[in-house]
């Protein structure tokens, strides 16, 4: 990434864009976004009957091989952080899409286990780790004012890309057989992504003599000396905030509870007497309301404090375990729905632009490559720990009422660190 101390560059689509080119990074990161399905669980999930059956594999064997790829894969993001810290997100970009697209090329090509495995890890760190850390920080680099809002609609890429590409997937499998949909997809990956990234994921704007809002460099404006830095606290200052370890652990929290959640799902509900055709409702709302509240969060950020708005989040996220079990009915059920899509899409946003707003830009692929590799390790535990409700109590109800008051506290801690304002000293935005 650049610094302050780089010479500025010029870029013919920077300069030439017709409108603040940071929006142009926001529709390939969004874009690039919809690519790592191949690396998300969505993705993954599609394919792990044609692994039981055409290779002789235990259904147990393989959750097993991707819990423990999806940890192994977290491991590099730090060094994946550093680098996009130094060498910027376009020529990283290059380099991973085309890690990620021989990785889909080559899953086509396993025939036991071990290629089964490592087929996992490169997924889960090319795919699902780096190419989702490239295009947070891609996003994040050009936009500070309306961050909040740009990294909400970076969120729908996800989003659509979940609801969309699932079928064609499945169509593909059922069409072609896993092999070749696999090699499908990795061809796919290298003919689109990867020349779109070639050509228009950028580094910081200072780089090119703007600054990170839209509209603060027109024709009658001249960049100050302040526009041209590219501001923010060194990694090892932010290791050692409140605030960092705040959002970290809330992170995985949420997002370790959340996948404990919708992994167990027909099986909470089936403990309460919902059917499973009840049951696959709920995701009606879960995705619609996910998308709104991903984006409404975002426009939230650039107005309001981080931290005040993940003690809502956690507040709800909280309530809605505690009352779950005691949801029975229709109404009940898209009730939900609805509250799980309004703090899942909440955390969204509210993790993908807090590690910048509270810290700055400058180091920013570093210090949201530790987070994340911390909220990988929780998705991988969340499922474990809800199972030891039927395994070792009478049913999920009393483990999701041991674990609701966890959310509670931690919302707690939002707000007085936000109405104390803990860390002002080293923040770059003390809210």
């Amino acid at each position: 990434m650049a610094s302050s101390h780089d010479t500025v560059v010029s870029s013919f689509l920077v300069r030439r864009s017709p409108v603040y080119y940071g929006w142009i990074v926001l529709a390939v990161s969004t874009l690039g976004m919809a690519a790592t399905l191949p690396g998300q669980t969505a993705g993954v999930s599609l394919f792990i009957d044609a692994f039981i059956e055409d290779l002789g594999l235990s259904r147990s064997a393989v959750s097993w091989f991707y819990t423990v790829a999806t940890v192994l894969g977290s491991l590099a993001l730090p060094l994946m952080g550093r680098l996009l810290d130094r060498y910027g997100p376009r020529r990283m970009a290059v380099v991973i899409i085309a890690c990620f697209a021989a990785s889909c090329v080559g899953m086509s090509w396993v025939s036991g286990w071990i290629g089964v495995f490592v087929g996992f890890v490169c997924l889960r760190m090319f795919g699902q780790g780096t190419l989702g850390l490239i295009n947070n920080h891609s996003v994040n680099l050009w936009f500070e004012k309306r961050r909040g809002l740009a990294v909400g609609i970076l969120g729908l890429g996800m989003a659509g890309a979940t609801a969309f590409f699932p079928p064609l997937i499945e169509e593909g499998i059922q069409a072609y057989g896993w092999q070749t949909t696999y090699l499908l997809m990795g061809g796919v990956l290298a003919v689109t992504m990867l020349p779109l990234g070639a050509l228009f994921y950028r580094d910081a704007p200072e780089r090119y003599g703007l600054s990170a809002d839209p509209g603060r460099n027109g024709a009658d404006e001249t960049e100050t000396e302040d526009d041209a830095t590219v501001r923010g606290v060194d990694p090892e200052v932010a290791y050692r905030s409140w605030t960092f370890w705040l959002f970290t652990v809330a992170g995985v929290c949420t997002a370790g509870f959340g996948t404990g959640l919708l992994f167990h799902h027909f099986s909470i509900l089936e403990e309460v007497g919902v059917g499973r055709d009840l049951a696959a409702q709920f995701f009606i709302p879960l995705g619609v309301v996910t998308a709104v509240f991903n984006v409404g969060t975002g426009w939230l950020v650039d107005r309001y404090a981080p931290r005040f708005l993940l003690g809502l989040q956690l507040t709800l996220f909280g309530a809605m375990m505690g009352l779950l079990p005691a949801a029975n009915t229709t109404i009940e059920v898209w009730a939900y729905g609805s509250v799980f899509g309004v703090a899942q899409g909440m955390q969204q946003a509210l993790l993908g632009s807090a590690y910048a707003y509270y810290f700055g830009r400058r180091h920013h692929g570093t210090i949201r490559s530790l987070a994340n590799t911390i909220f990988i390790g929780g998705t991988a535990i969340g499922p474990a720990v809800l199972a030891l409700g039927p395994d070792l109590m009478s049913g999920f109800a009393p483990i999701l009422w041991i674990i609701a008051p966890i959310p509670l506290v931690l919302a707690l801690a939002s707000f007085v660190a936000w109405g104390l304002d803990w860390d002002a000293a080293v923040l770059v935005t003390g809210q």
